[in-house]
Parts: structure tokens; C-alpha cells; sequence
């Protein structure tokens, strides 16, 4: 259970945060109504910039305050005591390269009640294409069954701190609907399945937004 004053810091903090996005610079969020306000919920992400670990939250927490989103981050950003105690209290919780089975494990828990984000592809694309979903969240979302929501990011990649007016969207849609892939075999064709879903799915919001700049080489 989160204290009540852990989680008006974290809805503190985004408002700050949002106050430099959306009112010195002009962030839009549109579909904040398909987030569900309880449950399991998977927040599926194109990833591009470093902004998005610190927007993402306030996108959703606008709507849903007082809430945690949870983030997976690399453990390199938790080396320094003061940057694990900052990083630690917004919810992001440190993963190893490679297969982290404690890290999977948090993720697994948190994931049955909580807002997670996620950026499928692992890796960051600056140039806004779209790379390939790992296999590994496919894996995630079958056994977990949580409500996956597409999201996409809009040109964060350009922004640049400090800025003003510097403009950007992150777009939610609609839940993805996997029990046609829940039905197969548990087994690493399934979860690919479900990974290119997932990113088909963000690359539907970019095309809807005039923002899809095509897919990432392998």
C-alpha cells in the first residue's frame, strides 16, 4: 500500500513538471478517457526522448491524480543515493540488462492493480521511427492480462531543456484486445504476437496524428 504522502508528491511533482509541458510549452494530451482509473493497466509507449519518463506521468496523472505509474529504468540511474531516492519515490524501480528475474517479478506484481509504462522496443529511436516490440513484453502482458493502452509520443525527440513553446502531443487510445492471443499456446510465437500488436497499435495513434515516420531496421 502507498502512503497518501507518497502519492501526493508524486501528483505534486507532475503538476510541476506539467506546468513547464503544457503551459510554457504547448504539450497536448488527448485520450486521457480510455485510461481506466483501477486495475491492471499497461501503458504502451513509442520511445523517443528522454522527456517522456517525466510527461508520461503527467499525462495520466492529470486525470487519475493521487495515483503511482510505475516505470521499469535502468539501473545505472540509481548508482547515486540522492538520484535512487528521486527516481525511487516517483515509482521507477531499477532493471539489469539482460534478464532480470527480480525485476520481472516486480513488474508481474505491480502490473496486477497498478498504471505501469513501458516502451516496448527497448530502446530509444530519436529519429521517431518505430522499432520492433521485444518479445519479452509479449510475455509480460500474457501472463499478467493487464488493459493495454497505446501510446504515442509526438515530437518530444525535438524538444530541448530549457524551452518555450516548444511544441509535442502523447496520444492514449483505445484498449488493445488480445483474448484471440491469450487463447494460443503459451510459447515465444504468442508473445511475439502479442508484442507486434501491441505495436501496430501505436502505429495506428501515430498515423490517426499525421506523425507515423515509418518502422526502425531490425
Amino acid at each position: 500500500m502507498v502512503s497518501f504522502l507518497r502519492r501526493f508528491w508524486v501528483t505534486f511533482s507532475a503538476y510541476v513538471v506539467g506546468s513547464y509541458a503544457s503551459f510554457l510549452n504547448r504539450l497536448v494530451i488527448k485520450g486521457g478517457e480510455h485510461i481506466p482509473r483501477s486495475g491492471g493497466v499497461l501503458l504502451a509507449s513509442n520511445h523517443i526522448s528522454a522527456f517522456e519518463t517525466i510527461f508520461l506521468p503527467w499525462a495520466v496523472l492529470r486525470s487519475h491524480p493521487l495515483q503511482m505509474v510505475w516505470a521499469p529504468a535502468k539501473e545505472e540511474l540509481f548508482r547515486k543515493p540522492f538520484q535512487r531516492l528521486i527516481y525511487s519515490s516517483w515509482g521507477a524501480f531499477p532493471v539489469r540488462r539482460g534478464r532480470d528475474v527480480k525485476a520481472g517479478r516486480v513488474l508481474n506484481d505491480l502490473l496486477a492493480d497498478q498504471k505501469v509504462m513501458l516502451f516496448p522496443e527497448g530502446t530509444r529511436h530519436r529519429d521517431g521511427r518505430l522499432g520492433p516490440g521485444n518479445r519479452g513484453v509479449g510475455k509480460v502482458i500474457y501472463d499478467t492480462r493487464p488493459v493495454v493502452i497505446p501510446t504515442a509520443l509526438i515530437g518530444l525527440n525535438h524538444w530541448k531543456f530549457p524551452s518555450l513553446g516548444a511544441r509535442g502531443a502523447i496520444v492514449f487510445g483505445p484498449p488493445i484486445p488480445f483474448d484471440d492471443l491469450f487463447a494460443r499456446e503459451d510459447c515465444k510465437e504468442t508473445h511475439q504476437l502479442i508484442a507486434e500488436r501491441v505495436m501496430d497499435g501505436i502505429a495506428a495513434l501515430l498515423r490517426q496524428e499525421g506523425a507515423y515516420v515509418g518502422r526502425a531496421e531490425k
